[in-house]
């Protein structure tokens, strides 16, 4: 990712870093208060499954809202224009309602403390340790992404020195999960989703009304790129170029079904807001619950970057000093007052911290419950589980301030998470799918399919399109070819290996493989609220329907 423009610097005043410091003071406050309730290791690393769904749904949706999203999709906006949809409406509101709807049942009912944990009830050993180690890795890659966007934003932003911004987000993220737990980092989510709304919507307004309305954005943009720019299909059939580097199938299938579907149901930074919630309904009710902000959120990141695109014409180009990752920052320099200003900082800030605090939680957790206490110390009491949970996330704040720099050794930051993506999420999700859903799927497939995976996906990115063997437009087009290759190659190894070695008694599949589950008594208990908008059928096709219709106006 490269630095931002040192022309963007703000004009702050002290009315914006009075703001900040404020939303700062808050966030250590939330912290403190919710240390009254961690009396257990459960309370630390799930909240004591005790939170209410709109909570966990906030939150679920908010943890997301990170580097990615806020810097790397107004770029994307800009660069590549309304494709940008894609990976909300395809690559993202499908997986959602499916983890709610499909997947929930088994994480929440087998009353697992992660992912991880769960590949150790349908399979073994070996692909519960993999699984583990490579999902605490990438947790930390990916907590890094995030340090290292907020760090270069604050140094063009605010004049403070990189390491320093990387140093002081760290400390504030270390400070508050490691005192109050997962309903810190939780309850702090949920503030920091209003506090990114309260950044970007000022924003896109005041961005729409600078560029004469979206009548008038999309006529210059038609003539600057031509008219597949305001088109969300535009110049995707097989075999014909444009920008993203992909066509109507590696978007599909690609995006739409692995890499969403492999993030968005195995990634543990997410699923673990689900599985705090207080019940099996609440449980399934979050990830359909964030479905509905995510519909509109594209919105928020989108027309951003459309504006600055129309703005500064050559934006991202050899002839202009600003790059697509500028987009926002351009606007918050030329749109907002200050006051608005300090909102708006303080929104970029909470997206980032947000997207570190989910990942270093669900890191703290996996590295306890499935590696240290599984392998390593076994049978202590809960209280040294609960001290040691505290000291591995500090140690994880400290490895996610060093994958900070590698993350800066890569020259756009979306390009590379949705490689780590196609790297872990995939092959962990393949493994899940089959598993899930075929009896006979073998104990040690599990470990090979993961193994098989990450591997083709790798051979795939690092051999094959860099080596230039075959000649694929893009990083994102090469990340989505990744994906297929990755969840192709641990499906077949899947059942090769199956046909080879002995399945799992059924016996011990019971709710661990679809149509074995059986709902208990108090599940049904919980479900006595029979209002419409507590069923999560109702709101999950809800969401799916909403989502298409937004694309109505974006197909042609």
């Amino acid at each position: 990712m490269q630095t931002l423009a040192e022309g963007l610097r703000l004009p702050t005043n002290g009315l914006d870093y009075a703001i900040l410091a404020i939303y700062f003071v808050v966030v250590l406050g939330i912290g403190f208060m919710a240390r009254a309730s961690v009396k257990t290791s459960l309370d630390f690393f799930l909240s004591g499954r005790s939170l209410p769904a709109w909570v966990t749904g906030l939150a679920f949706v908010a943890a997301n809202l990170g580097a990615t999203e806020i810097l790397g999709m107004a770029a994307t906006g800009a660069q590549y224009g309304v494709a940008v949809v894609h990976w909300y409406w395809i690559g993202a509101i499908p997986a959602m309602v499916f983890l709610g709807l499909v997947m929930m049942p088994f994480y929440y009912r087998s009353k697992v403390r992660s992912v991880p944990e769960f590949l150790l009830q349908r399979f073994d050993k070996s692909a519960h340790l993999l699984s583990s180690a490579l999902f605490a890795f990438a947790a930390i890659l990916i907590a890094g992404v995030n340090l290292y966007a907020l760090s270069i934003v604050v140094e063009a932003l605010l004049g403070w020195p990189q390491w320093v911004a990387i140093v002081v987000a760290g400390l504030f993220v270390l400070v508050y999960i490691t005192i109050g737990g997962l309903s810190s980092a939780i309850y702090n989510e949920v503030l920091q989703f209003f506090v990114i709304l309260a950044a970007l919507i000022p924003l896109t307004v005041l961005g729409l009304k600078r560029v004469g309305g979206w009548d008038a954005m999309s006529d210059s943009l038609t003539k600057q790129h031509g008219g597949d720019f305001m088109t969300a299909w535009g110049g995707t059939g097989i075999g014909d170029p444009n920008p993203l580097g992909a066509n109507w199938l590696t978007i599909i299938l690609g995006l739409g079904f692995v890499l969403s579907f492999g993030y968005w149901t195995t990634n543990f930074a997410e699923v673990q807001r689900a599985l705090s919630a207080k019940n099996l309904s609440a449980a399934k009710r979050t990830p359909l619950i964030a479905a509905f902000p995510k519909i509109f959120i594209v919105f928020a990141v989108m027309i951003p970057g459309l504006v600055a695109a129309v703005i500064v014409p050559k934006i991202g180009t050899p002839d202009s000093d600003l790059t697509y990752n500028d987009a926002i920052p351009l606007l918050m320099q030329e749109l907002l007052p200050n006051g608005v200003l300090g909102i708006a900082v303080t929104g970029l800030l909470a997206a980032f911290m947000a997207g570190m605090a989910a990942n270093v939680s669900s890191f703290n957790t996996v590295f306890t419950t499935d590696i240290w206490q599984r392998y390593v110390v076994k049978d202590k009491p809960d209280t040294y589980y609960l001290r040691f949970g505290r000291l591995i996330t500090a140690i994880g704040v400290l490895a996610s301030i060093g994958t900070a720099f590698i993350a800066a050794s890569f020259s756009n930051i979306m390009s590379y998470l949705q490689t780590l993506f196609s790297f872990f999420n995939v092959p962990m999700f393949v493994v899940f799918i089959i598993g899930m859903f075929w009896k006979r799927a073998s104990m040690k497939s599990g470990v090979w399919g993961l193994v098989a995976g990450t591997a083709a996906a790798m051979i795939n990115y690092f051999w094959i399109y860099k080596g230039g063997i075959i000649d694929i437009p893009s990083d994102q087009g090469a990340n989505f070819v990744s994906a297929i290759v990755g969840f192709v190659a641990g499906a077949v190894v899947m059942v090769v290996v199956t046909l080879f070695t002995a399945p799992k008694p059924e016996a011990e599949l019971a709710g661990l493989v679809y149509g074995t589950e059986s709902p208990s008594p108090d599940e049904e208990l919980e479900e006595a609220d029979k209002a419409w908008y507590r069923k999560p059928a109702l709101l999950g096709w809800g969401a799916i329907v909403l989502a298409a219709a937004c694309y109505i106006p974006y197909s042609f």
